[in-house]
């Protein structure tokens, strides 16, 4: 039975953060900005979302303040550093950031890419997202609506309560998990209708083009879509592979397909893949990592074996891909 990162992982859990909001268009940019410039002033803490300035700054209310802060920290545009003995985070730039918005490479989330690499920041690891984590690697229901998630969910977070991994007598409320469910659907569903929704709640989130979550018939039935994802680049892929790699088995040297479309925080579990999708995927990575990674079915057990895994910088190849494909759409 696969592991389950909520019980293994050595990250913090976090529930809520994101203030009911979905992440929104802009909003990762627009915070991205902001720290860079206050960080260029010599701040020892950047204050940018605690200021009584934040509210025009952002052009937003507080609590909407605070959820900018939270999808931008979730996704690895900014990094949070709890610093010992003060109240305040030390926020700066995160690498994703620096990436897309730092480099300029796709400061207005153009590229199809960009989606898949924050699902992924979101959904890989338990941590600040963990209600993300959960979903798309332990919640295996073929349809469900919200009571259906919330009650799973429910019953997650008292195990988790009672083995330690929320802290010592913390329990989620249920308040926390409805919003939770209801803020995640909206992540990645674009809800429409009803007229008493709120001319706010009726702007998509980036991530609902991914269409990883669909309608299930008629009503407030939901599904999980898994299957090939043609607007998910191989070089994401890589860069997720080689970060669970990294971060969950180092010291192995070989994955069988199996392995990687279904265990938990695996590339092909967290984009919804089918085992064939993923192992058409694994064929090209010999070429996309110069042979570091090197496919093999000879023996009749489809394996992916690491050569040189240390030789990839997945970072070199992401840069790589938005150059090509940016200068491709320019010519």
């Amino acid at each position: 039975m696969s592991r389950s990162l909520l019980d293994s992982s050595d990250s913090r859990l976090q529930f809520a953060g994101h203030e009911t909001f979905p992440l929104r268009y802009g909003w990762l940019k627009k915070a991205y900005d902001a720290v860079r410039i206050s960080l260029s002033n010599d701040s020892q803490i950047c204050s940018v979302f605690t200021d009584d300035s934040a509210i025009a700054l952002f052009g937003v209310g507080r609590n909407m303040v605070l959820s900018i802060r939270h999808w931008a920290i979730a996704t690895n545009v900014l990094s949070a550093e709890d610093r010992q003995g003060e109240r305040a985070a030390r926020i700066t730039t995160g690498t994703l950031g620096d990436l897309l918005f730092g480099d300029s490479l796709d400061p207005y989330l153009e590229h199809p890419g960009s989606l898949w690499l924050l699902h992924w920041m979101l959904a890989g690891k338990p941590g600040r997202a963990t209600t993300w984590h959960w979903a798309f690697n332990e919640f295996h229901e073929p349809t469900f609506d919200r009571e259906l998630m919330r009650r799973r969910l429910s019953r997650r977070c008292e195990e988790l309560g009672d083995a330690g991994r929320l802290g010592k007598g913390r329990n989620i409320s249920g308040i926390t998990i409805r919003r939770d469910v209801d803020c995640l659907l909206r992540t990645y569903f674009a809800l429409t209708g009803g007229a008493r929704r709120a001319p706010e709640d009726s702007i998509e989130s980036p991530l609902a083009e991914l269409g990883l979550v669909q309608k299930a018939g008629v009503g407030e039935l939901f599904r999980f879509r898994r299957g090939p994802k043609s607007s998910l680049p191989d070089e994401v892929f890589l860069f997720a592979l080689v970060d669970f790699w990294r971060t969950y088995y180092p010291s192995r040297r070989s994955f069988s397909v199996d392995f990687l479309t279904f265990e938990r925080g695996s590339p092909g579990q967290v984009f919804l893949l089918d085992e064939e999708a993923v192992a058409e995927r694994l064929i090209r990575l010999d070429a996309l990592t110069d042979g570091a990674l090197r496919w093999d079915e000879s023996s009749g057990m489809r394996q992916l074996y690491a050569h040189n895994l240390d030789d990839i910088d997945e970072w070199v190849v992401l840069r790589a891909m938005y150059r090509r494909d940016f200068r491709s759409a320019a010519a």
